[in-house]
């Protein structure tokens, strides 16, 4: 199964988060590049690395982001296990990555949680003793 098939699964309650997190870290996503560094926005106290499954999700992003239709766009293909395994680890505070946040019917976060990062970058992980997946959806 395909990454965006194991999100929408996961999304529609039958899925299986674990085997989407694994298909993720399979999956070479599209990360936009903005000025040398991955794009990306903070909220809720947490840095979220922008990637995309397809080109043309990455374009929905960009019209949204007020991009001209016919404007190019730098982006790296990224294996999911490299952005969580290293390019987390290296962020300033808990990060995490916000998959496909332009088309709200098949985004997916993949949260800083134990099991998601590895437990020493995991809020809820190694330093804090935390629950990891418990409520992951």
């Amino acid at each position: 199964m395909e990454l965006a098939a194991h999100i929408a699964a996961v999304r529609a309650g039958d899925g299986d988060p674990m085997a989407m997190i694994g298909e993720f870290r399979r999956t070479a996503v599209l990360v936009p590049v903005s000025e040398g560094q991955f794009m990306s926005a903070e909220y809720g106290g947490i840095r979220w690395l922008y990637a995309f499954t397809d080109q043309d999700a990455l374009a929905r992003f960009a019209l949204v982001r007020g991009a001209a239709p016919d404007e190019a766009w730098e982006y790296l293909a990224v294996l999911g296990a490299r952005l969580l395994d290293v390019v987390v680890p290296q962020m300033d505070g808990p990060a995490g990555v916000a998959m496909d946040v332009a088309d709200e019917n098949v985004s997916m976060m993949f949260p800083p949680m134990k099991g998601i990062v590895p437990d020493e970058v995991a809020p809820d992980g190694g330093r804090n003793g935390g629950h990891g997946m418990d409520g992951f959806h």
